[in-house]
C-alpha cells in the first residue's frame, strides 16, 4: 500500500471500482477505505452500470478488458447519461487505445500496473475538477445559464445540449471566469495528459460551443480567444454589448 495522501477525499466520496480481476478489486477496496473512500465493486460491465445508475458514484475506476461488455462500452453507456469522472486502469498500453478511451469520455488513463500513490492522485484530481463550486452553483449572462449543480446549460428557459467533451470544457473555463485558461491546461484538464499540443481538437470544440451559447458565433462575448495562449471566460459589462 502506498502512504495515505497528502489531503483526503471529500467525506463520503464513492469509488465505483470495474475489474474482472477479484484480487485486484480487493485490493483497490481496502486501499480506498483505508483513505476515507466508499467503494463499490464490480466485475463486468453490466454490473457497473446497474451500480452506477443506483449508486451515484463520484469517480469510476475502469478496467477495459472485462469480459462480455467491454470497457469502452461502459464508458459509452455512462456518458450516456451522466458526467461522473472516468480513470481508466487498462493493461493495453496503446497510444490508439488511450485515444479511443479519451475521446468516449474518461477524464484518465493509468497504466497497469500503478503504484497507489499514483494512482490516488489521479482519483484526487478528478474528484477536485467535478466538484461544484460553493461559490457560484449558478453562472448567468444576459444569454444562458450554466447550472453546475445540474450539470447542464439553459438558454432562454430550455436545456442546451451539449456532450460531455463540450461541457467539461464550458465547466473549466466557466470556474476560471476571468481568467486565461492556456491550452495547454484546458486539452489537459478536459481529454487528460495525454494531450499536450492538439489544439486543432480546441478550435473544433469551441465553435461547436459557440454555435450553441454566443448570440453572434463569429464575435463571441463570452467564450473569448487568446491568440496562442488559450481562451478566457467573461461576462461583459451592459455597455459591451
Amino acid at each position: 500500500m502506498g502512504s495515505a495522501p497528502p489531503d483526503p477525499p471529500r467525506e463520503g466520496a464513492r469509488v465505483l471500482v470495474v475489474d474482472d480481476d477479484a484480487r485486484l478489486r480487493k485490493t483497490l477496496e481496502l486501499n480506498l477505505r483505508a483513505r476515507g473512500y466508499t467503494a463499490d465493486l464490480a466485475g463486468t460491465g453490466e454490473a457497473a452500470l446497474q451500480l452506477a445508475a443506483s449508486h451515484h458514484p463520484d469517480v469510476v475506476l475502469l478496467d477495459l478488458g472485462l469480459p462480455g461488455m467491454d470497457g469502452l462500452d461502459v464508458i459509452t453507456g455512462i456518458r450516456g447519461w451522466s458526467s461522473v469522472p472516468i480513470v481508466v486502469l487498462s493493461g493495453r498500453d496503446t497510444e490508439s487505445m488511450k485515444v479511443r478511451a479519451l475521446d468516449l469520455g474518461a477524464d484518465d488513463y493509468l497504466t497497469k500496473p500503478f503504484g497507489m500513490d499514483e494512482l490516488f492522485a489521479r482519483l484526487r484530481a478528478a474528484t477536485r475538477r467535478a466538484v461544484v463550486p460553493e461559490g457560484d452553483p449558478v453562472v448567468s449572462t444576459p444569454d444562458f445559464t450554466i447550472d453546475f449543480a445540474a450539470k447542464r446549460v439553459l438558454r432562454d428557459g430550455e436545456p442546451v445540449r451539449l456532450t460531455p467533451r463540450q461541457w467539461h470544457i464550458v465547466e473549466v473555463l466557466v470556474r476560471n471566469r476571468g481568467r486565461l485558461v492556456s491550452y495547454e491546461q484546458l486539452l489537459h484538464d478536459v481529454w487528460g495528459p495525454a494531450y499536450r499540443t492538439e489544439t486543432n481538437y480546441l478550435r473544433v470544440f469551441m465553435t461547436q460551443i459557440r454555435q450553441r451559447l454566443e448570440p453572434e458565433p463569429s464575435r463571441p462575448r463570452y467564450f473569448v480567444t487568446e491568440p496562442g495562449m488559450g481562451y478566457r471566460f467573461q461576462v461583459p459589462e451592459p455597455d459591451d454589448r
